[in-house]
């Protein structure tokens, strides 16, 4: 089972320079990750590059994934299709390979209604046993999972968790005042994580963690300690980086930030390309400032969750 609580990187897809699968990277940034005290893996997202690779590339991806994790998190698979019944067929594949959860989006390249998005979550949801973690983020994906939608799903048993990502922080205060503990909230935007957290998020669905995985935790951990103080400390040297999730660019930007802390490469496939030029340059001088100005971690308990920043 899964509790949907703490840090769930959605980890990015690792490939070679001739645009094969880089097992050997992703297993590096894998064990970073377990290292670190992640509390789940997410993959096929936005960062996964999900949109480019082929079922069988998902396929071995997720096989890979599976027998690395061995069980000491849950893995989930996000579905992001624009049919139902292709959705349904990735979560009853899902099911059997026996992943621990999803996340769904909403029906891609189509705007969906109200009756629409709540048929085509129930539809997704009836076909699995798996538990469900909707993916919120009308900014992006232009359907805006309401909380007249999410009341229609309360007895969808198995949607049990939200990615909220509409940029909206009042919004895991609504969902906690109208349904309590019904649905976990994980907070999908980095630069408003802790914020989140601080009013009642249950977790994160990072994206600089994939780089800097230890300190994603610390602030987690500290706030769950009630150690906001310290929390604000790190989050603060890490907001120049947290932005970085937050432009269409995200992919590159946060592999640049992977490669120059030795967890992963630059590359990317195509359509998306390395950055080059002045862009390159900028991003790169964020990522080297926020290196040299690393926090500091102190172990608590066998793991880091205190800090104190250099200068």
């Amino acid at each position: 089972m899964i509790t949907w609580k703490g840090v769930f990187p959605a980890v990015t897809t690792k490939f070679t320079a001739d645009d094969q699968l880089d097992f050997k990277t992703f297993e590096k940034n894998l064990d970073a990750q377990l290292a670190a005290g992640v509390h789940g893996i997410i993959i096929g997202g936005t960062l996964g590059e999900s949109s480019v690779l082929s079922p069988a590339e998902k396929v071995e991806l997720l096989n890979f994934t599976l027998q690395k994790v061995e069980g000491r998190v849950p893995v989930v698979l996000n579905i992001a299709e624009g049919a139902t019944r292709e959705s349904i067929k990735i979560a009853e594949s899902a099911q059997r390979s026996g992943i621990s959860g999803l996340m769904l989006l909403p029906p891609m390249r189509y705007k969906s209604d109200h009756k629409e998005t709540v048929t085509y979550f129930k539809s997704v949801a009836q076909a699995t046993d798996l538990q469900i973690m909707i993916y919120n983020n009308p900014v992006d994906y232009k359907v805006d999972v309401t909380l007249d939608m999410f009341e229609e799903l309360v007895d969808t048993k198995n949607i049990d968790a939200v990615k909220e990502s509409t940029r909206d922080i009042v919004n895991v205060t609504r969902m906690i005042n109208k349904f309590g503990d019904r649905f976990s909230i994980m907070s999908g935007v980095d630069t408003l994580a802790l914020d989140s957290l601080v009013v009642g998020a249950k977790g994160w669905v990072a994206g600089l963690v994939c780089a800097f995985p230890e300190e994603t935790v610390a602030i987690y951990n500290l706030v769950m300690e009630g150690r906001i103080k310290e929390a604000v400390e790190i989050n603060r040297w890490f907001m120049p980086l947290l932005e970085l999730d937050t432009f269409s660019k995200l992919v590159q930007y946060i592999k640049l930030a992977e490669a120059e802390v030795g967890l992963g490469t630059e590359i990317v496939r195509p359509p998306r390309l390395i950055l080059s030029g002045n862009e390159r340059t900028e991003v790169l001088g964020i990522i080297r400032e926020a290196i040299k100005k690393r926090p500091v971690l102190n172990r608590s308990n066998g793991q880091r969750s205190t800090s104190t920043v250099t200068a």
